[in-house]
């Protein structure tokens, strides 16, 4: 990993040097667009409406145009008038409770590593949050932007991610939501039966990108052919389709059950079963009057 940041994080009095790593990487196969006739690739270039000439980046500024049309261009010496925290700090604004943090606000993550031959400041910040459980709320500034950020460890490692403002999300008003009729009790049981049958403990290495190993997958093969191309014929496969829409809730719930009670079944041995004592109570009573003799056995067995 290549360090993206360099600072440190302002803890009181305290000064903790650290370096900045992406956290995170996108899997996703890149594609670039090209000409469908003959495969070439497709360039762009950077033109001015008005000269009909190019133009370099370094010689592009940026432009706001209001509501009205209005249109302001702002170079860096304009953006570098502007507030923000310091470019190498990290400022703790205050500890909060981590649940008080909507998970919805996170944005990106940033692994923290220790810039100094001693780090025991580090270590001393990473292991109070951890005793605390709580998280810092700290201000980023990362390419002339100032964001908020919560501070938290994870693995013995500082981690840094970055928040959303409070109006960057969405305000939710569904009135479908608002007319629709609260469930039954009958639904909600069977509901939370059907939870209960699929509840496990949460390990990220059991799930797969299926559509990117897939693509591979057709990839590699369009290589290992020569022709460059994808077979459609042999890509295509019809995948059976779900009902578009579930008329009797407790019907769907309860096929749910069943279905999830047959995998538990299949994936699991069948273990033998001990008889109890109610089913021998009821084997004894469908026994004949003349087979008396079983039940005194079964009757020493269960004193033995």
């Amino acid at each position: 990993m290549r360090s993206i940041w360099k600072g440190s994080i302002a803890f009181g009095l305290v000064n903790v040097p650290v370096k900045v790593y992406t956290a995170t990487e996108d899997h996703d196969i890149r594609f670039h667009q090209v000409h469908a006739k003959d495969g070439g690739r497709i360039k762009y270039d950077r033109v001015c409406q008005v000269c009909g000439n190019s133009v370099q980046y370094a010689d592009i500024d940026k432009a706001y145009v209001s509501p009205d049309g209005e249109q302001v261009v702002l170079t860096d010496a304009d953006f570098a008038t502007l507030p923000a925290a310091e470019k190498h700090e990290i400022p703790v604004l205050e500890f909060v409770p981590s649940d008080q943090i909507d998970p919805v606000l996170f944005d990106k993550s940033y692994y923290l590593e220790p810039d100094s031959t001693t780090p025991k400041a580090y270590q001393l910040l990473a292991a109070t949050l951890e005793r605390i459980d709580k998280t810092a709320l700290v201000h980023f500034t990362l390419r002339q932007k100032t964001r908020l950020a919560a501070l938290r460890v994870r693995d013995g490692v500082l981690v840094l991610q970055t928040l959303l403002w409070p109006d960057e999300v969405r305000a939710v008003d569904f009135p479908a939501l608002d007319e629709a009729p609260a469930p039954r009790p009958q639904e909600l049981k069977m509901a939370e039966t059907l939870v209960e049958s699929m509840s496990g403990d949460f390990d990220p290495s059991e799930y797969t990108d299926e559509y990117q190993i897939e693509l591979q997958k057709l990839l590699d093969e369009a290589i290992a052919s020569g022709s460059g191309k994808v077979d459609t014929a042999a890509a295509t496969e019809t995948a059976e389709q779900p009902d578009a829409e579930v008329v009797d809730l407790v019907a769907a719930l309860q096929r749910s059950l069943e279905a999830s009670g047959r995998r538990d079944s299949e994936s699991a041995a069948p273990a033998p079963k001990k008889a109890t004592k109610k089913a021998t109570k009821k084997a004894a009573k469908k026994a004949p009057a003349k087979k008396a003799a079983p039940r005194k056995s079964t009757a020493t067995r269960k004193g033995a």
